[in-house]
């Protein structure tokens, strides 16, 4: 194998109706994901999807933003959203920024 990705991945077998092969995904990295014929093909082109995840992201930082976002969400939102980042192993913060793209990308 020549790429192999630097950070934390999850990969999974898709089913047939998801288009067969295997999916990659970066828990840490919201939104970077990929998939491949073969386990080893998803390993590759996902160290493909996160350089190119790491390189526009540090572009991004370099843009003049805050990244900041302050709200307030009743407990029983904060409640669930704290399982669920749990369950995926990742902070709250991670897990909205990964709905949020989701939901921004899909516009």
């Amino acid at each position: 194998m020549k790429n192999t990705p630097i950070n934390r991945f999850e990969i999974r077998e898709l089913s047939q109706d998801e288009g067969s092969g295997w999916f990659i995904t970066f828990p840490d990295l919201p939104g970077c994901i990929s998939d491949g014929d073969t386990i080893e093909e998803a390993i590759e082109n996902g160290a493909d999807a996160e350089k190119a995840w790491l390189e526009a992201n540090a572009e991004w930082q370099t843009e003049e933003r805050s990244g900041k976002l302050n709200i307030r969400i009743p407990k029983s939102v904060h409640r669930q959203l704290a399982n669920q980042a749990y369950r995926e192993s990742v902070s709250i913060n991670t897990l909205i920024v990964s709905y949020l793209s989701s939901a921004v990308s899909n516009r």
